[in-house]
This record gives structure tokens, C-alpha cells and sequence, in this order.
């Protein structure tokens, strides 16, 4: 573990800071509880500071929206505690479901809603009357921590995410660069590893890319070019894969003509130049142009292989050209101005995984744990009981996006722990003697600059911030010193045990195993194959890419938790993109074929619907003879732009469901002798 650099010391102190900042104008202002303030600075501040802006309008707006929730449930529920325990556990389980459809910062705005009620709502049930005013003054409290955290972190030292963003990108591009200059070359077996690395990274881009927005040095005039160049990113590896496989089947078969091979050559010294030269890639494109077979009626298997090869060698000299572009106007900070080759509908650009199932298990989760704990506080006549319920829908909320939450809410728990044992000693021993706010800024400077510097470090934030938040909340610092050892002790001891039945609860009817979130995945990509082959779903194949790849990004980080003897089905993910796209570019195409390579098509398409709702590992060996009869009907439109774009889907489709497959032949050379096995 290495030492702390100056960075995490200068936001240790920026955040220490904000966190003073609010606790004096609490106390100036005369709040009620001044160490919510305190308490949500360490909750909100993040190291980027377009981090911590992006999420804290949406942190009010959540807190505001869980206060006005909450003064319409407990004043008139107050006499029924199952009803406001069913109540308050609805509304949060509600809010976290529709917080976990969203990957964006505006997801803050219903989790913090749902969460918000609990903080406010159950610790208030003893004194309803008073309802309102307490509410109020909650939402003042931690929106003053939220303005203080997000205006300290914008004015001291401000750390930009565009660095980290340039950084990432030029790793990214070189190890892409790298094995797509293999694949050209014929110097490295194209691997499965390589590619779900690639796309694992291409999307964890999506955490960086929405600070970006809010970063405020002019950066965030490049956001837009960001989100673009993730989506070329993404696109890449369904081309590049494409292109290993086209070229393997042609050199397998001995039919890589020379031309090509100096293409393929040119290309890979192309883009080992890092040239951004319109002028190279108009003139590689047209070297791949003269290439292009004519494709008469019945073209042979190679033929179609080759102009398969050409039309994606395109797409990737464009998708390469507008990447570069996009680099440079991110690394300048300048929103695009030019007219990009590789063009997205605005859906393929913005669109993402929803996972409304386990969104539904997370929802149900924290319902069963309110209801558990308010069970327990509510039986026992528990003093200061209302923290368990509280805490458990905290610590439900922050990790419920996990595959398995359960160890993460342990940790919470144990922070908890940590932090109830640092606010022993400053209530009973330190603060005391503090008898002045800028003596209590010094006894509170050791603990909370030493929490702050391992906020700042990936590996111990979370323990680091849950030892802030709760030990400033079990101090409970007011305008004036009162401890009271019973209620200190109560109040630490239900924090502590409502997030051990969060966890409990949580494993038992939520956690799932990395493995198993993998397969599921795999499954709904699977699903949208079956509703794109009855003609349902995305009307554009890079709107269905955009949504598989982004799964395939979310599957690869996961597949590391499978045993090698279990990871069979991960053979080729990418190919199954690859035949999504095929299918939705051949079900748009089928419609300016003639009748009997309509029909052939139709028959087709419904034989792909079944076989993906059927969840087969391998497909059939009779569909295999109904993509033949496919290419064999749809051969005698090859000299039409619909039938030769029909024919590219098919072997697109062909190759990624039976790359072992024996080439296809047509009926013309069904008496030549045998090709090579592709």
C-alpha cells in the first residue's frame, strides 16, 4: 500500500473544511441537529469535483422530496406503527427501485428520496406534532452540507476529471490499437480475454463521462464528444472481431488474395502511425474499394466472405478516423464541430442496461428489512430504536447496485462500529474540554483529516466515510455539550444491529453471485436476439449493439468469479452481438428482396426467434441448412444494393452461430470440389 500523495491530503482538507464551514453556519443559523450538516459533507464530497456537483441537485432535490413525504405519512399514521411501517417501507423500496433504472446521477434524486423519509420519518414518531418543523429543519441541515461540500469543492482546488479521461482514453486506444494491429497482421490469435477487457473498460468510461459534464473548467464543452467516442469504443469490438474472423476463414481456406494481404499490411502501419490524415483513410478505403468482388447470381462462399472482410475493413477506418477526431476534441476540451463518418441515432448514443428484476429484489430487500427492524424496535420499547430502521434503509440504498450486497453493508456496519468507538472517546473525553467552536475544530481535525485521506484511496473510502458519517452522527454534536451515556450507547447499538439485519436480510433474499448476474445477462441479451428476430425491439442495428455491448461491458468485469470449467458459454459474446446486429439490418433489408428470398428470409428469421427463446447453447445443425437455403435464395438478388446488403447479414449470422461450420456452398459449385472447412 502506498503512502498518501498530496492530492489525497489536499481533499482531505478541502473536505474537512466544507465539513467546518457547515457545522458553523448550523450552529449560526441555530439548527436543531448542526451534525447532519457535518455528517452529509462526508457523505457527498467525492475527489473529482464535477463528482460531487453532478449529484448534489439531485441530492436536494431528494432531500426535499422525502421531506414533504415524510410530513404527509407521520402525522397522519402515527396512531397505526404497522401502517407507517408499511407505509415508510414502501415508499423507500419504491424509490430504490426506480433509483437502480438509472445510471446516471439523477438516480441520487430517488434513492436520497426514499432513504430521506427514514432518516426523517422514524425518529420523529414520538413527537408528531412537531412533525413539519422537524422536517424542515432535516432538509435545511443536509442541504447545507450539499451546497458547502459541492461550492468548496468548486473554488479550492478544483480537480478536474479531463486528465483522468485523457489518461484512461490514450491506454485504452493503445491497447485497441495494439490487437487490432495483430489481428491485421496475423501475428496474435484474436482471444476472448482481450475483448471483454476492452469493453469492461469501454464502459466503466460512463463513471467519468457524467462528471465531465459538470466539471467547469470548459472541459465539459468536449461531454458530448465523450459520450460518442464511448459508443465508437464499444462499436470497435464487434468490427474488429468481425474482421479476425473474415480473415481467418479466407486465409483457412487459402483465398487471401495478395491485394488484400498488402491492405490488411497498410492499414496496420496506418494505424501504428497514429496519423489523422483524412486524405490516408480515403485512400486505404479505396484500395479497399478496388477490391470489392462483383457479386453475380449464386456468388461463391469466398466471394461473399471477402466482400464481407471489405465492408467491415470500412467501418473500421471510419470508426478509427472519428476516434481520433473525438480524442482531440476531448483532450482540447472543444465540442465537435465536424461532420463524423460513423454516425449513431440519438437512442444508440444515450442507451443503457435497466435490470428491472433485480431492481425488484433490491425493492424488496430493504421492504423486508424495515419491516424486520421496526418489528424488533417496535416489540422491545427500544429507546433511540428508530436509528436501526433508519440506518438499514441507508445501508440497503448505498449498495444495493451490487451483485452481492451483503459484505459491503458488513463493512458498513463495521465502519459503524469504528466510528462509535471514536465518538466514545470524544464525547466522553475530548469535547469536554472544547469549550469554544474553534477548539472543537481542532479536537474534530485528527479523526475526520485521517477519515478524509482514506476517502480519497478506492480500496478504504467506503470504511473511511461510513467512520465519519456515523461517528459525527453518535456525537450528535448541538449548540450546546449534554452526553448522555445511555442514549449514546442506545442510539450506537441500533445503528449498529439495524445494519446487521440489513445484511442478514439482504443475503437471504437479494445477494447473487457474480457468476450467476453474468448468465442473467447473457440470457436478457440473448432475449433481445429472439425479439429482434420476430421483429420487435430496436428498428436500427446500432441501437441493439448499444444496448448488448453495454451488457457484454457489464458481463466481463464478473466472469473473473467463474472456475474455467464453467465459463464455456463465454466462448464468444461478441459474436452474438455481431449476429444481433446482422439480424436487425436483415430484417430492415428483407423488405425490397424478391418473394421467394423474402420468404427464405422469414423462415429464417423465425428459426433465430425460437432457438434464442429456447436458451440452446448451440444452436441446431437444421439451422444451418435454413441460413444455406437463406444465402441460396437471396443469391439472385446479389446485384441488388438490398440483396447484396441481405447477403452480408447472412454470413454475418452464419459465421458467428457456426464458425466451425464448413464453408457454405452455393448450388452453382455444388459439383466443384470441396473448399476447406472454415
Amino acid at each position: 500500500m502506498t503512502l498518501p500523495g498530496w492530492r489525497d491530503w489536499a481533499f482531505s482538507l478541502k473536505t474537512f473544511g466544507a465539513g467546518m464551514l457547515a457545522l458553523f453556519l448550523a450552529f449560526r443559523i441555530d439548527l436543531p441537529n448542526p451534525y447532519w450538516a457535518l455528517g452529509t459533507v462526508y457523505i457527498t464530497s467525492q475527489v473529482l469535483a464535477g463528482a460531487t456537483r453532478s449529484k448534489a441537485l439531485y441530492r436536494v432535490l431528494g432531500t426535499l422530496l422525502g421531506a414533504v413525504v415524510t410530513v404527509a405519512l407521520v402525522p397522519n399514521l402515527v396512531n397505526s406503527p404497522e401502517l407507517l411501517t408499511l407505509s415508510i417501507a414502501l415508499w423507500v423500496a419504491t424509490c430504490l427501485y426506480l433509483s437502480l433504472l438509472d445510471r446516471t446521477p439523477r438516480s441520487y434524486l430517488m434513492m436520497l428520496g426514499g432513504y430521506t423519509a427514514a432518516l426523517i420519518g422514524f425518529p420523529s414518531v414520538g413527537d408528531p406534532g412537531t412533525m413539519f418543523d422537524t422536517a424542515v429543519a432535516r432538509a435545511e441541515e443536509i442541504t447545507l452540507g450539499i451546497v458547502c461540500a459541492g461550492l468548496v469543492n468548486t473554488v479550492v482546488l478544483p480537480q478536474s476529471v479531463a486528465p483522468v479521461i485523457t489518461d484512461r482514453l490514450d491506454l485504452w486506444l493503445r491497447d485497441a490499437r495494439g490487437w487490432v494491429i495483430d489481428v491485421l497482421g496475423r501475428t496474435a490469435k484474436d482471444t476472448q480475454a482481450t475483448r471483454l477487457r476492452l469493453a469492461s473498460d469501454a464502459v466503466a468510461f460512463d463513471a467519468l463521462a457524467t462528471p465531465l459534464r459538470y466539471d467547469m473548467t470548459g472541459a465539459e464543452r468536449s461531454a458530448d464528444a465523450m459520450a460518442t467516442l464511448r459508443q465508437h469504443m464499444l462499436m470497435f469490438l464487434p468490427i474488429a472481431s468481425a474482421i479476425s474472423d473474415r480473415i481467418d476463414v479466407l486465409e483457412r481456406a487459402r483465398a487471401l488474395p495478395p491485394r488484400l494481404r498488402t491492405l490488411l499490411d497498410d492499414m496496420a502501419s496506418w494505424l501504428a502511425s497514429g496519423t489523422t490524415e483524412r486524405a490516408d483513410a480515403e485512400r486505404l478505403k479505396a484500395e479497399a474499394d478496388g477490391l470489392e468482388p462483383r457479386l453475380g447470381e449464386l456468388p461463391s462462399w469466398d466471394a461473399l466472405v471477402l466482400a464481407s472482410l471489405l465492408a467491415r475493413l470500412r467501418d473500421f477506418i471510419d470508426l478509427r478516423q472519428d476516434a481520433r477526431i473525438l480524442q482531440r476534441h476531448i483532450a482540447d476540451g472543444t465540442p465537435v464541430t465536424e461532420n463524423l463518418t460513423f454516425r449513431y441515432t440519438a437512442a444508440a448514443r444515450t442507451i443503457r442496461h435497466r435490470d428491472h428484476g433485480m431492481a425488484l429484489l433490491s425493492a424488496v430487500g430493504v421492504f423486508l428489512t424495515i419491516l424486520v427492524t421496526c418489528a424488533i424496535w417496535i416489540a422491545t420499547g427500544w429507546p433511540h430504536g428508530s436509528a436501526a430502521p433508519m440506518m438499514a434503509a441507508v445501508g440497503c440504498s448505498f449498495f444495493a447496485a451490487q451483485d452481492d450486497p451483503a459484505p459491503f453493508i458488513v463493512g458498513f456496519a463495521n465502519s459503524a462500529i469504528l466510528g462509535a468507538l471514536g465518538a466514545g472517546a470524544y464525547l466522553f473525553a475530548i469535547l469536554p474540554l472544547a469549550t469554544t467552536f474553534e477548539m472543537l475544530v481542532l479536537a474534530l481535525a485528527p479523526a475526520l483529516v485521517l477519515c478524509g485521506v482514506f476517502m480519497a484511496r478506492p480500496r478504504t473510502a467506503p470504511l473511511a466515510m461510513g467512520a465519519a458519517v456515523n461517528g459525527s452522527a453518535m456525537i450528535a454534536l448541538q449548540g450546546s455539550y449534554g452526553a448522555d451515556f445511555a442514549a449514546f450507547a442506545n442510539s450506537s447499538i441500533a445503528v449498529i444491529v439495524g445494519m446487521w439485519v440489513a445484511a442478514i436480510v439482504t443475503r437471504l433474499v437479494r445477494s447473487v453471485g457474480a457468476g450467476w448476474s453474468a448468465r442473467r445477462l447473457r440470457a436478457v441479451n440473448r432475449r433481445d436476439l429472439a425479439r429482434a428476430a420476430r421483429r420487435q425491439g430496436a428498428q436500427n442495428g446500432l441501437e441493439l449493439a448499444a444496448l448488448m455491448l453495454d451488457r457484454v461491458g457489464l458481463i466481463a468485469p464478473r466472469l473473473a468469479a467463474l472456475p474455467p470449467d464453467d465459463a464455456e458459454w463465454t466462448a464468444d459474446l461478441l459474436a452474438e452481438v455481431r449476429v444481433g446486429i446482422n439480424v436487425v439490418e436483415l430484417r430492415r433489408d428483407r423488405r425490397q428482396l424478391s418473394k421467394e428470398a423474402r420468404e427464405a428470409v422469414e423462415t429464417l428469421l423465425g428459426a433465430l426467434s425460437r432457438l434464442f427463446r429456447a436458451k440452446l447453447e448451440k444452436p441446431t445443425p437444421d439451422l444451418l441448412d435454413t441460413i444455406d437455403g437463406a444465402l441460396d435464395a437471396v443469391s439472385a438478388d446479389a446485384r441488388q444494393a438490398a440483396g447484396r446488403a441481405a447477403l452480408m447479414a447472412l454470413v454475418g449470422i452464419r459465421r458467428g452461430l457456426f464458425p466451425d461450420a464448413a464453408p457454405y456452398r452455393s448450388p452453382l459449385s455444388a459439383n466443384d470440389q470441396p473448399e476447406l472447412a472454415a
